[in-house]
């Protein structure tokens, strides 16, 4: 039988989506306010792989990852993909959605991104909410699957998902090594 071990913290992001700088800027001050200081933020990337937001953010959507400071258990991705959807809400305008916020979390070896969505390749983890297997540590980066999100198989976060492995894999040995001496 598999000797059972404790859980190894992950390293927890927001993909966030925004048309407007000023209502991520709000999203920001909530988030942190949930999660910590955000110690790595992407450049804005064009978020131009489908309108399927644009009837309620527009056109000129942009797409930035929010990276939190502390580590977390890969366990409460689904108390945060909640609230994520909460900030989300009471950011509206009019029933409409002025950010989105995606949660998901990455370490070694796998990035995930949470999903109130089925579809085959999600493996469900409680109150409504899926974990989707976004990308697998392999030749050096995240490498993307079929079932991928477009702007997360097209490589534009390739740079930033490898710098925040970096500040994940330091702050990982740390993490270890306080787990040795304790």
């Amino acid at each position: 039988m598999a000797e059972v071990k404790g859980v190894v913290p992950v390293k927890f992001f927001i993909a966030s989506l925004y048309s407007s700088a000023e209502c991520l800027q709000k999203a920001i001050g909530f988030v942190e306010k949930e999660w910590g200081e955000i110690d790595f933020q992407s450049a804005d990337y064009p978020f131009n792989v489908t309108d399927y937001y644009a009837p309620e953010m527009g056109s000129n959507i942009s797409r930035k990852l929010l990276v939190f400071r502390e580590l977390y258990s890969p366990v409460q991705l689904v108390d945060m993909k909640l609230r994520c959807n909460a900030i989300e809400l009471e950011i509206s305008v009019d029933n409409k959605r002025l950010v989105n916020l995606d949660a998901g979390y990455l370490d070694h070896n796998k990035v995930i991104l949470a999903s109130a969505k089925d579809a085959g390749q999600k493996v469900y983890l409680d109150k409504g909410i899926y974990a989707d297997l976004a990308g697998r540590y392999k030749a050096g980066r995240y490498q993307p699957f079929e079932w991928s999100f477009p702007d997360f198989r097209d490589g534009r976060y390739d740079k930033d998902l490898a710098a925040v492995r970096k500040i994940y894999m330091k702050q990982l040995k740390l993490w270890r090594d306080s787990q040795i001496n304790a």
